[in-house]
């Protein structure tokens, strides 16, 4: 075994001792422990995210750039010098929820699937990495997602809930925790429930001295001068989260400038940790939407490549962490149609998410009991799928609908308008295995698409596979190995010497 990985072995060993004991890491003196804390962090959870999402998305890009050969491209955190392996299992179970394993990045700490920084008995709550370096070391803290800003995740960072749907009071703790940088989507209730209304949250955000920005051009306009901010983006897509990157509209925000504006308004002499959401991922793959989900994760990849442009200036106080919460969907490359081809140039025709799909044609269909014949040109459209009978259809193509697919979309859109979509409770199994609680006609698409591409999904929901951890920069070598997930907090925790 390698020096390196026996001293990572040992530090590891030496860090499941509590944090709370304020004791370096073993075999380092104190003042080396500080010579050796990284003065700016950059933490990015790809949510839903594992090795999966991460070589579909690279073999994509490669395949894509050599007109269908069998190349990869690299993302941007894919050459880090460490990378490790973490395991990402809950209180709950094998296939954990973004609430519990957020819970253990940010505090090191196991909890139950749907809680947020508290133990199993809904009465201790968790001090997060983001909490202690602000209040330890006057660090600023900013927290960047794709989703919603009082989504699990972000929460994760700041809000202490025994269940992660309690949007309003975690909401007041975002205001609570006093951070100096938020972006991303709109706050879930932000006036509470309809039967218990409160005060607005963004108006008790200002009032806590927050900038509150709904406009991009307010957005680019922010300055370190302005103070703590709240950024909501101006164009809000599905449940209020960011567009989707496959539907981004030309110089609309993404996760990369919301990062870009972060490090802008964060950097300071003292230091900064930025946790950094890509959190559509995760709801491309619930949704068994590949093409969605590499553009995500190509969106993710192109945000850690910022944060890399501010470590080549920093290369000896900065560090950069690129890892998942947990992976969803059991996405695999290969598919038993297919057996052992892939056509990802396929993907290339998806124009939308499932998504936009979803509201910019289905509503329409079922509002106006569109015949299939027309819904057929939309899918070729904005997926590229056809029948034999098109003019573009050729033998060996690779988009031409089999009887036995043109059946399975027919019958989907049968039911897209007679039951649309529907609770797991509500269907038969068959019924579920085919569209989960998605449109049915939406989600066969995909289905479909995906198949033909060499690309599948098990699931609709969480895996227990577990994640990988790249690490660039200061203290990299602590996170190379195969380890639990609470390790990841343990070994930030150790390295910026917060107790």
């Amino acid at each position: 075994m390698r020096k390196k990985q026996i001293t990572a072995m040992l530090l590891s060993m030496c860090m499941a001792v509590p944090a709370m004991a304020g004791l370096p890491a073993a075999g380092v003196t104190a003042a080396e422990e500080t010579a050796k804390a990284p003065k700016y962090v950059f933490l990015f959870i790809g949510d839903g995210m594992s090795f999966p999402q991460i070589q579909t998305t690279s073999d994509y890009l490669g395949t894509t750039a050599s007109n269908g050969g069998i190349e990869t491209e690299d993302l941007s955190f894919m050459g880090f010098p460490v990378v490790g392996t973490a395991q990402t299992f809950d209180s709950t179970s094998f296939a954990p929820d973004s609430a519990s394993t957020a819970t253990s990045i940010a505090t090191g700490n196991k909890t139950y699937s749907g809680t947020i920084n508290m133990d199993t008995t809904m009465t201790v709550p968790f001090e997060t990495i983001a909490e202690k370096l602000k209040a330890q070391k006057d660090y600023k803290i900013g927290i960047v997602t794709s989703v919603n800003l009082n989504h699990a995740t972000p929460a994760a960072f700041y809000a202490h809930q025994a269940s992660r749907n309690s949007y309003y009071d975690i909401s007041m703790e975002l205001v609570e925790s006093g951070f100096d940088y938020f972006a991303g989507g709109a706050l879930l209730d932000p006036t509470g429930k309809e039967d218990d209304p409160k005060e607005d949250a963004y108006a008790v955000a200002e009032n806590a001295g927050y900038k509150v920005i709904k406009t991009q051009d307010e957005a680019a306009a922010l300055t370190a001068d302005d103070g703590k901010a709240i950024v909501v983006a101006e164009t809000l897509a599905d449940s209020d989260a960011m567009s989707y990157d496959l539907d981004a509209a030309e110089g609309e925000w993404q996760l990369k400038d919301y990062v870009e504006k972060g490090i802008e308004v964060l950097d300071n002499e003292t230091g900064f940790f930025m946790m950094v959401e890509g959190g559509k991922i995760d709801w491309a793959c619930h949704a068994n939407d590949a093409g969605s989900t590499i553009n995500d994760t190509q969106a993710l990849s192109e945000a850690v490549a910022s944060a890399v442009e501010f470590y080549n200036e920093h290369p000896e106080e900065t560090l950069i962490l690129v890892t998942g919460d947990h992976e969803t969907g059991g996405l695999t490359i290969g598919f038993a149609g297919t057996d052992y081809d892939t056509y990802l140039t396929n993907l290339t025709n998806q124009k939308i998410s499932y998504a936009k799909f979803d509201t910019d044609y289905v509503a329409g269909y079922r509002e106006n009991q569109t015949p299939f014949e027309e819904v057929l040109k939309d899918i070729k459209e904005n997926f590229g799928l056809m029948t034999a009978e098109d003019p573009d259809a050729t033998e060996d193509s690779k988009l031409v609908l089999t009887e036995y697919e043109y059946k399975k979309l027919e019958d989907a859109y049968n039911r897209t308008l007679e039951n649309g979509k529907g609770k797991k409770d509500e269907m038969t199994q068959e019924e579920y295995l085919l569209y989960g609680t998605y449109e049915p006609l939406s989600v066969t698409i995909t289905h479909i698409l995906n198949n033909k591409s060499g690309i599948s999904f098990s699931s609709y929901a969480h895996t227990g596979l577990p994640v990988p951890v790249f690490a660039q920069g200061v203290g990299q070598d602590l996170f190379e190995g195969y380890y639990d997930n609470t390790d990841i907090y343990k070994n930030m925790a150790a390295l910026t010497g917060v107790e």
